[in-house]
C-alpha cells in the first residue's frame, strides 16, 4: 500500500488515478506482486493510518538509513540548509489570478490568504531531505526552526546548518550549538540604516566574522524545493489541513526515494 501511495505522488494523480494506472499496467502489478489492485478507498484509508501512527516518520528514517548504507550520504552531514516553501492548495492558475486582478474585476478576491507550507532541512551535497515540518502559511520561517532541527537530528547529525535571515535570532544559534552541537550560519537581520552590532554573542559573531563561503551553499535547499515542485508538482490535491500535511510529507519521502533509486 505504501508503494502504491508513492506511485500516486510520482504520477501526480489522485487515488482513483493510481488505481486506474495499476489496472492498466501489468508490469507495475508484477513488480509490486499485486494479485489484485487495491480499491481507491483502501489507499485513502492506508494514507490516514500512516499519518496517525507515525509510520511516515519511520519511513523517512528508513530511506535515509538506506541512503547512508548505500554511501549516497553520510551519517554526519557536513553541510545542510533549512528553508520554508509553500504549495498551492488547488489547481487555480496563479497567472490567471494576476491577470484578473489587473482588470479590476471581482475575481481579484481569488488571491490566496492561507496556503500549505513546509519547513525543509536538506543535505546540501546530495539534496536528500533530512526532515520536514508541515503547516499552513503565511508564518515566519523561524517558527519551525527548532522542530525541524530536532527531527533531522533523529536521523543524522548535522555539522553545519545554514539559514537565511528569516531564522535570525540568538535563540536559534544557542539551540543549534548548545543542544545539538551544530554550527549555525545565519546572517544577522540588523537592517541597512544602522551601524550598531547586534546584541547577543552569536549574532555579533555573525556580523563580524560571517563565513560567506559556507553560507553561499544555502541555495542548495532552494534547488531541493525546485526539484520537488518540478518533479512532483507544486499543488496539493488534498483539501483538509491534516490531509495536506500528509501529502506534503509523502512528497518529501518520494523525493528521497527518487534520489536513492
Amino acid at each position: 500500500l505504501v508503494a502504491c501511495l508513492v506511485l500516486r505522488e510520482f504520477f501526480t494523480t489522485d487515488y482513483r488515478g493510481i488505481e486506474g494506472i495499476l489496472n492498466d499496467s501489468s508490469d507495475l502489478r508484477k513488480i509490486l506482486d499485486l494479485s489484485e489492485v487495491p480499491h481507491y478507498t483502501t489507499l485513502q484509508k492506508a494514507a490516514q493510518r500512516i499519518a496517525k501512527k507515525g509510520t511516515l516518520d519511520k519511513l523517512m528514517r528508513e530511506i535515509l538509513a538506506i541512503a547512508i548504507q548505500a554511501k549516497i550520504m553520510k551519517k554526519k552531514v557536513a553541510l545542510s540548509a533549512i528553508d520554508g516553501t509553500g504549495f498551492e492548495s488547488h489547481h487555480i492558475s496563479a497567472y490567471f489570478v494576476k491577470r484578473k486582478a489587473k482588470g479590476g474585476e471581482k475575481y481579484q478576491m481569488t488571491t490566496y490568504t492561507r496556503y500549505p507550507k513546509v519547513g525543509i532541512v536538506s543535505d546540501c551535497k546530495t539534496h536528500m531531505v533530512l526532515s520536514g515540518v508541515p503547516s499552513r502559511g503565511p508564518y515566519p520561517d523561524i517558527v519551525h526552526f527548532e522542530k525541524a532541527v530536532n527531527e533531522a537530528e533523529k536521523n543524522v547529525h548535522m555539522k553545519v546548518l545554514t539559514a537565511d535571515a528569516g531564522y535570525d535570532s540568538e535563540r536559534s544559534h544557542t539551540f543549534a550549538r548548545d543542544v545539538h552541537g551544530i554550527r549555525a550560519i545565519i546572517p544577522p537581520n540588523i537592517g541597512r540604516k544602522t551601524t550598531k552590532l547586534p546584541s547577543g554573542k552569536w549574532r555579533k559573531i555573525m556580523a563580524t566574522r560571517f563565513n560567506k563561503k559556507l553560507y553561499g551553499q544555502r541555495w542548495q535547499v532552494e534547488t531541493v524545493n525546485s526539484m520537488i515542485k518540478r518533479n512532483l508538482g507544486s499543488f496539493l490535491r488534498a483539501r483538509s489541513y491534516w490531509a495536506q500535511c500528509l501529502e506534503m510529507m509523502l512528497r518529501l519521502f518520494v523525493h528521497n526515494i527518487m534520489i536513492v533509486r
